[in-house]
């Protein structure tokens, strides 16, 4: 079993605590992910009491966007060097605080600059919270479990925060979308108290300046295009410049953590089979997922005449399966069965509802019953059951002082696959309604919207498609499984098979 010291020579079980830190994980988690989403719906009150203009207010989420997505790795590696506990108490105290400020803002200036340090704690958060929960539990069984409620947290978080947004927006006001946090914060750095001490990485190396600063220009350089491509279009400079810019950082990236004696990213940690698998999977799954969200909340409240409330209370539905995916599904078979056999007819399961959605009119009478309600249900299971194993996969077979790298890169392909969904499926569906109210006939601005929705749609299932199609053959050779950290060095113990 994995050991800690709470003060140096003086051991203490796991046992006891793994519970707490779960649970302060899960906390922070459920920060990191509603503050994805939140702000979105308070953005418009935002809006009209700061006096932001149409053009600045998008920085209030793509400020945090490009910070979290940009710092992950270099996250990671503080993690590593400050001892994932002290790191994550540093990060839920700075986050607490940003969030008051952002709360408190007079000015958009002030709401931008808190988004965006919210986004450098986020990044801090992140790693030092999945690191905790990977060291903390290494038996399979409890592994399950631990992995099942924090992916559970984490795909139901999204949801969440549209339905808080929603109810703070409307019946208390939009700054306590932001203010909101402090207490959930506070209440994760308390049960901090009760997690186990972890020792620094103690390697001897330097910080890699050169890999922090083409990391965090690459990634930030990325989800900006990606951001801005949904106002400006693909053909814009304004996103073909970061987007090449971004993927020639990224390359400059990888050539300079190949050659370093110390990298941020030790290429290692992509280049295992099912690890990749793994990263391939989360990416994919949340290039659709954010893009049925953002259509989902513009179908319900556009076409089917919801209000805001209610657009979210009716993701409810996709919260409560991505709960039950997490936890009954994947939490108890994680160690009974492959990684790949939760995988992929999670990936299966989400094109599924993905195809329902493609079927949708502009006709509402019968919309909820026989589309939306299953296509919620089967892509809330889906989401469930593939984020447990790829989470779990993503840190597996680690050295110690790796495990924070590892857990910044399935954060950061997360944000990335954010990013870009939202702004590539976005774009589809635009194009797809202009091209359908430029054709012959009477056609009416509402059928437009839904046939761009439905293309976009279709786009996402053939992606989800795609990702079981890579996962299966990244899988297929039946090599043998990861390897849990059980020491403060290298030492592992077996665990499942991969596939």
């Amino acid at each position: 079993m994995w050991i800690m010291e709470d003060t140096p020579g003086e051991p203490v079980s796991a046992g006891r605590r793994r519970w707490w830190t779960l649970l302060a994980v899960s906390t922070a988690q459920l920060l990191v992910v509603l503050d994805g989403t939140i702000v979105n719906i308070a953005l418009p009150s935002a809006q009209r009491a700061l006096d932001m203009s149409d053009a600045s207010r998008q920085w209030a989420v793509t400020a945090y966007a490009l910070a979290f997505g940009g710092l992950l790795l270099i996250g990671g590696r503080v993690s590593g060097a400050l001892g994932h506990r002290r790191t994550f108490r540093i990060g839920l105290l700075g986050f607490a605080v940003a969030s008051a400020l952002g709360g408190a803002a007079g000015n958009p200036e002030m709401l931008f600059g808190a988004r965006a340090l919210q986004g450098v704690l986020a990044a801090l958060l992140a790693p030092a919270g999945l690191a905790l929960l990977t060291i903390t539990f290494t038996e399979a069984r409890e592994r399950g479990r631990a992995f099942g409620v924090f992916a559970a947290v984490g795909a139901a978080g999204s949801a969440l925060g549209l339905v808080a947004g929603g109810l703070l927006t409307e019946y208390v006001s939009w700054r306590w979308c932001l203010y909101i946090n402090v207490p959930l914060a506070l209440l994760a750095v308390a049960g901090t108290a009760l997690v186990p001490l972890d020792r620094p990485a103690r390697d001897g190396g330097r910080l890699d300046v050169a890999g922090a600063l083409l990391s965090a220009a690459g990634f930030a350089a990325l989800v900006y295009g990606f951001n801005e491509a949904e106002p400006y279009g693909w053909g814009s400079a304004r996103v073909l410049a970061p987007l090449v810019g971004g993927v020639a950082l990224v390359a400059a990236f990888v050539v300079v953590e190949s050659r370093a004696s110390h990298p941020l990213l030790p290429l290692r940690v992509l280049v295992h089979r099912a690890r990749g698998a793994a990263f391939v999977a989360i990416t994919l799954l949340f290039v659709a997922m954010f893009g049925f969200y953002l259509f989902m909340s513009y179908y319900t409240q556009t076409v089917l005449g919801y209000s805001p409330v209610e657009a979210g209370l009716t993701l409810i539905i996709n919260a409560v399966a991505a709960l039950l995916g997490s936890t009954l599904i994947a939490g108890k078979l994680h160690g009974r069965v492959p990684p790949a056999a939760l995988i992929l007819p999670g990936l299966l399961a989400a094109a599924a509802g993905m195809f329902l959605l493609t079927w949708l009119t502009a006709d509402s009478s019968h919309i909820l019953p026989l589309y939306l309600t299953p296509a919620l249900v089967l892509t809330g299971l889906g989401l469930g059951c593939v984020m447990p194993p790829t989470a779990s996969l993503a840190t597996a077979d680690m050295p110690w002082r790796d495990i924070g790298a590892a857990s910044a890169a399935y954060n950061a392909a997360q944000q990335l696959g954010a990013a870009l969904g939202t702004a590539l499926l976005n774009t589809v569906a635009a194009s797809a309604a202009a091209s359908y109210l430029a054709r012959p006939g009477h056609r009416t601005p509402t059928a437009a919207t839904v046939h761009g929705y439905t293309t976009a749609l279709t786009v996402a299932f053939g992606i989800l498609l795609g990702a079981a199609c890579v996962v299966a053959l990244l899988t297929a050779t039946g090599r043998r499984g990861t390897r849990t950290p059980v020491t403060g060095h290298d030492r592992a113990e077996e665990a499942a098979p991969l596939s």
